[in-house]
């Protein structure tokens, strides 16, 4: 039994998850929703290599994936991290409101 999607349709789904996290990132001033924005993309991308991994039967992809996956896992608590101490200092998330790296 053959599959009705084809590598094309993976693509556009990646493309347009990308796309909606980059708006996100670029319309939104919470520093929280910029951050899963953020993530959205990596998994754009990871929708991307894996589709590609499964049209042309090479493993490679879902290595890539699986090291993606574990450095987005480390991302999440420094990220989580560096949001949590802003809030604590600033008393806010807003990224409006942060204009200087300085604590």
């Amino acid at each position: 039994m053959t599959s009705a999607l084809t590598l094309n349709h993976y693509l556009i789904v990646s493309g347009l998850l990308f796309a909606l996290g980059i708006a996100g990132v670029i319309i939104r001033r919470n520093a929280l929703v910029i951050y899963m924005a953020l993530e959205m993309n990596l998994n754009a991308a990871n929708l991307a290599l894996i589709a590609f991994s499964k049209f042309n039967r090479i493993i490679d992809g879902q290595i890539l994936v699986f090291f993606i996956i574990a450095i987005a896992a480390a991302e999440v608590a420094v990220g989580l991290a560096i949001i949590v101490a802003l809030y604590r200092r600033k008393q806010s998330i807003s990224v409006d409101e942060l204009t200087t790296m300085r604590l």
